[in-house]
């Protein structure tokens, strides 16, 4: 089962621009006369040695991401501190600088009208500080949609013990992979301090598709064991049913264990087989929690706390809008290119420019 898909089976496209429907490539490669064809056969031998460097390329960038998780961790073990109030940061620590002055002007405004209302009330019992940030990863969880989508509202007094999410890389010499560790405080629901999810990778050309290789692809994942205090179970309800007896009539109830939807089922992945044959069903189960495992990785725990204040969702949703603005812009111009081959052709007129690409 693989992670990262192909970009999909491209049109031929005709001289004239406009995308027809997808050809034979055997075909067209049969059209071609016989030194032609030799000759392209050679070029695609050399395709495939183009993929096993990049092969390699891979492996090496695996490596490196490894080196530098190194020095990102005492950051994010510092921020780890902050979150769970074991550090109070230093005011030095806590200086930044807003872009937006709107906001800092409100917030001024926001101080004086604090200053007036203290100064009512200097018999009244002061708040107490809450300690370190409060429902930090609970409130990501929230936030983000992929993850709301999997969260159950018996998971949410869970998740609030939750104090880190870590991402490990695979040592050298060993089965490229990565390792999402969710870090807990003593809490009344299990016993583990970390919960683990391990995404196994390869990055190696397919020797029966060696040209769809596009990078390394999680293949397989393994969750964990929860030990579950008696009782805390959230990934399974237990229902009473009633049985009547076939012969005598008489009626009993029994109670069972079915499974219950919980993000902590996140721990008890779905399995590829062997033979990589699944059912459909299975297969999109599988495909989300890779995608799932990729964001932790790539988003979620680089860059927690825009997550916890919002400002990484504002860019993820620009993104979006971009890409759909431009899908948008080419169904125009294809439009346009139609009117064109209507009309006579005016060469004064500005043709359209090709769409800039655009990088995540």
């Amino acid at each position: 089962m693989e992670a990262n898909k192909g970009k999909g089976d491209q049109g031929m496209q005709n001289p004239s621009g406009q995308v027809d429907r997808p050809v034979s490539f055997h075909f067209l490669e049969s059209m071609l006369p016989k030194a032609v064809k030799r000759r392209v056969h050679a070029l695609k031998r050399l395709q495939v040695q183009c993929a096993n460097i990049e092969a390699k390329f891979y492996e090496e960038v695996h490596e490196l991401e490894r080196k530098y998780a190194a020095l990102y961790q005492p950051l994010f073990d510092k921020r780890r501190d902050i979150v769970t109030g074991t550090v109070e940061p230093t005011d030095e620590e806590c200086e930044w600088h807003s872009d937006r002055d709107e906001e800092e002007e409100l917030a001024e405004e926001v101080k004086e009208k604090a200053a007036i209302e203290d100064a009512k009330k200097e018999e009244a019992t002061p708040e107490e500080d809450p300690k370190g940030i409060p429902e930090f990863w609970l409130t990501i969880f929230k936030s983000v949609d992929m993850l709301s989508d999997m969260l159950q509202e018996h998971d949410e007094p869970i998740l609030k013990h939750l104090k880190d999410i870590q991402v490990k890389f695979s040592e050298p010499g060993e089965p490229m992979s990565f390792t999402l560790e969710f870090h807990f405080e003593p809490n009344g629901y299990f016993n583990n301090a970390v919960l683990t999810k391990v995404y196994k990778m390869k990055s190696e050309p397919d020797p029966s598709d060696p040209f769809s290789f596009e990078g390394p692809e999680i293949i397989d994942c393994e969750g964990c064991q929860i030990d579950w205090h008696k009782g805390k179970d959230v990934t399974v309800k237990t229902i009473k049913k009633k049985q009547k007896h076939k012969g005598r009539g008489t009626v009993r109830t029994v109670t069972k264990q079915v499974p219950n939807d919980s993000f902590f089922n996140f721990f008890n992945p779905v399995k590829a087989p062997p033979d990589g044959e699944m059912d459909e069903d299975s297969e999109f189960t599988l495909a989300t929690d890779f995608e799932i495992g990729h964001f932790f990785r790539e988003r979620i725990v680089p860059r927690a706390v825009l997550y916890f204040t919002g400002e990484a969702l504002e860019d993820d949703e620009s993104f979006e809008e971009e890409e759909l603005e431009e899908g948008e812009e080419e169904e125009q111009d294809e439009e346009g290119d139609d009117d064109d081959d209507e009309g006579d052709f005016d060469p004064k007129k500005e043709q359209p420019q090709p769409a800039e690409c655009k990088q995540q």
